[in-house]
């Protein structure tokens, strides 16, 4: 069986990082991402990822190879394949201006200044005065106009949320954009960044997602110690388990096991496979554990799923000192946080693409759990930090 061990960890000096984690780094790596970035997002050092390229962990996958960007012909078929692209990409934008700017072309100068003036932030003033034979000058002139307070407020404002809006790849709603603005150092309500937003005709992302028929199978109640309470006093208290489904194209529907920290809203352990069945959460537990190294007893929670009520995952919970919780039959609220969790993974990420295999589904949530969810994405019911930075500032407290 084909099972991926995802793991979460932190950048802190001796900790420990599972080899696959060590493996999708590397593959991260070989795609060309910059270094710096992977160094950002997912917390190691240079060091550490030298060490893991120089002696990976086993595996059947290629040795890579450290790419050595000072070769001139490197570097001179790199600058040729960057120039032809930003050829193809000025072609792409002045095509698009000719076709928008049909009408407006037709109606007059006027009319096209007033189209150059709309789509200033989609397509740079130069080139649309270029492509419609409008001087540059003409253009600034008939902006030459006195600007209330508020209008100029206005347009800083905008700049500034389409800015945190691209850089959460579209996933921000106006309450977290607004923590993002007050977080710089601006007075302004929530409700004028909806008002704004409106006008920029942006939004957070919401997609449909696929909803599983429920099973008709006969389910019997257990023990909810839980009983909706998530409220924690520090890490590693009370945990939530959930299995999740994910298309791809090749192989059908694959699974994702989750389990989340609900004092830091941190997804500790994953695992993701082909099947559905007690090892994919029995992995998603064991990463989670060896992870975190709880020192006491923990709350685990989870629903009524053949695989939680299995006797190999009772097995695993007695040998992890950990105390198992169930929700009611058919009641999702009671594991609120896990499902809120699957919720925003599937709208800002798995229903945005289409995953060809299981191989491009795994590296995509990798990506996605390591390097935004847990790390750089801000969470409204810890504070609007990360669930990373949340995790961090309870370990320094208890130095």
């Amino acid at each position: 069986m084909n099972v991926w061990k995802g793991s979460v960890h932190v950048r802190n000096t001796g900790k420990r990082y599972t080899d696959d984690f060590k493996k999708m780094i590397i593959e991260i790596y070989n795609s060309g991402k910059p270094i710096q970035e992977i160094f950002s997002e997912y917390g190691i050092t240079s060091a550490t990822l030298y060490k893991w390229l120089k002696n990976p962990p086993s595996s059947k996958t290629k040795k890579p190879i450290i790419k050595d960007n000072t070769c001139p012909n490197n570097i001179k078929k790199d600058t040729e394949v960057l120039k032809l692209q930003k050829e193809i990409q000025l072609i792409k934008e002045e095509n698009e201006i000719f076709k928008k700017s049909y009408c407006h072309v037709r109606e007059g100068r006027e009319s096209i200044l007033e189209f150059i003036d709309e789509n200033k932030n989609n397509y740079s003033v130069k080139l649309m005065c270029r492509v419609l034979d409008i001087p540059r000058s003409t253009y600034y002139k008939s902006k030459d106009k006195t600007l209330s307070n508020r209008a100029i407020e206005n347009e800083k404002y905008e700049k500034e949320i389409l800015a945190i809006y691209e850089e959460s790849s579209k996933r921000y709603g106006a309450p977290k954009i607004h923590q993002k603005l007050i977080e710089k150092g601006n007075e302004i309500s929530v409700k004028r960044v909806q008002r704004l937003m409106i006008k920029l005709n942006i939004a957070s992302i919401v997609i449909a997602q696929y909803k599983p028929y429920p099973s008709k199978t006969e389910v019997k109640e257990r023990k909810n110690i839980l009983r909706r309470d998530f409220t924690t006093n520090t890490i590693n208290e009370k945990w939530v388990g959930d299995i999740t489904y994910i298309h791809t194209m090749k192989d059908g529907w694959c699974y994702l096991a989750s389990v989340m920290d609900l004092h830091t809203r941190k997804i500790i352990g994953y695992s993701f496979s082909k099947s559905m069945d007690t090892s994919l959460i029995i992995v998603a537990l064991k990463n989670a554990y060896e992870i975190q190294r709880p020192s006491g007893s923990i709350i685990f929670h989870s629903d009524l799923g053949t695989q939680y009520t299995s006797e190999a995952y009772s097995e695993q919970l007695k040998k992890y000192n950990m105390i198992a919780s169930y929700s009611n039959k058919g009641c999702p609220y009671d594991n609120a946080c896990i499902e809120s969790f699957h919720s925003i993974l599937k709208k800002e990420q798995v229903n945005r693409v289409l995953y060809y295999d299981y191989a491009a589904a795994r590296l995509d949530l990798f990506k996605y759990i390591e390097g935004w969810y847990n790390r750089k994405r801000i969470h409204g019911s810890i504070g609007y930090i990360t669930p990373q930075a949340k995790e961090d500032l309870v370990k320094a407290s208890n130095l």
